[in-house]
């Protein structure tokens, strides 16, 4: 969270003429809630299983570029289906610029605590060697949207 995925995926499908998918918005439309409502009603793990269940439908869609929420990375399975469908390309940012850039926002129920600072170190932390298996990584802490999409269209286009 606080990456660019959302800004990032909407500006490289426009750029690719692909469509923008954002999973965590497809899950509250089908749910007809907020993920953090979700969290709160039903627990990290039904969403969990949600996410895995929704991701396996929209993997089977081609010419999409598709944001994922910062922890689907954890189910070994996701990452596992993304490999066979696409390209992972993880966005990241210190957890400084993360803070700024969510900061105000209380729609993010893991950052709902009393030290969110703390909290986006210690989720970075714990994701850091599945993050580790994306195919490509791009720190956005100190470039444009623009700038980004330039790079993942320069690394993609590699491969």
């Amino acid at each position: 969270m606080g990456t660019g995925k959302t800004s990032v995926g909407k500006e490289l499908a426009k750029k690719k003429k692909w469509r923008f998918l954002d999973l965590d918005e497809l899950i509250q439309l089908r749910e007809k809630r907020t993920i953090a409502d979700i969290f709160t009603k039903e627990g990290e793990p039904y969403f969990r299983r949600t996410e895995k269940q929704v991701l396996k439908e929209v993997a089977k869609e081609k010419k999409f570029v598709v944001a994922c929420g910062g922890g689907i990375v954890i189910n070994p399975d996701n990452i596992k289906t993304m490999k066979e469908t696409g390209i992972i390309i993880c966005l990241s940012a210190s957890p400084q610029v993360i803070l700024e850039r969510t900061s105000g926002y209380g729609h993010r129920p893991l950052l709902n605590v009393a030290e969110p600072e703390k909290q986006i170190e210690l989720l970075l932390k714990i994701r850091a060697p599945y993050y580790g298996r994306a195919d490509k990584m791009i720190d956005t802490s100190t470039i444009s949207v623009k700038e980004a999409v330039g790079k993942i269209i320069k690394l993609t286009s590699k491969k």
